[in-house]
């Protein structure tokens, strides 16, 4: 049976870009997946790369132009200057690898909830009563936003170093349990070529 380990964080504006597409394609191939939250700071900096408060002015506006042209090709709604980014995601991150443990909801809903919380709804994802909202949303217990959250620190500590370890340099970031890695959401076609069996 396929398998994706899907690499993201909380807050990337292309994981949000990125919808339930994964989902949907998991779910065409009869593949499974592992969500994996990782401070994509941390793995910016031990990568090469560079935060976006750091980077040239031309690449940001590069950056921008591509964010308005892949929302408008996934017909999603985004604000580009988000009213609360960026700000701690981990919190986020430690509920969401509750839910994975708990089970009985929808994580790809949770991922798409919390993006969408910052680049469309202008919430604050640091905010214990938008995990919350976003956790019930997906039909996950909101009580999970309080649960393991040392577990959680130390799940997310893994899923860093192990994305490092494993080639990971942005979000979102797609390796297959043969070791093929996508990067982006707009490799999400080719994810689905490859599972095929065409790519």
């Amino acid at each position: 049976m396929p398998h994706i380990d899907y690499f993201f964080a909380t807050m990337s504006p292309f994981t949000y870009l990125a919808g339930t597409r994964l989902e949907e394609i998991a779910a065409k191939h009869g593949a499974t997946i592992t969500y994996k939250p990782m401070d994509i700071g941390q793995v910016f900096m031990r990568t090469g790369g560079t935060l976006p408060k750091d980077r040239h002015p031309t690449r940001l506006e590069y950056r921008d132009q591509e964010l308005r042209r892949q929302a408008k090709k996934a017909g999603l709604p985004l604000n580009l200057r988000p009213a609360h980014f960026p700000v701690n995601g981990a919190p986020a991150a430690y509920a969401l690898i509750a839910a994975q443990n708990a089970g009985g909801g929808d994580l790809g809903k949770l991922v798409h909830a919390y993006t969408g919380a910052v680049w469309a709804e202008d919430a604050n994802l640091a905010d214990d009563a938008v995990i919350r909202a976003c956790l019930e949303k997906a039909g996950f217990d909101p009580a999970l936003a309080d649960s393991g959250l040392l577990s959680g620190a130390a799940a997310y500590e893994e899923n860093t170093e192990e994305a490092v370890r494993r080639g990971v340099f942005g979000a979102p970031f797609y390796i297959t349990e043969t070791d093929e890695r996508f990067w982006g959401q707009d490799r999400l076609d080719d994810l689905d070529a490859h599972l095929s069996g065409n790519l």
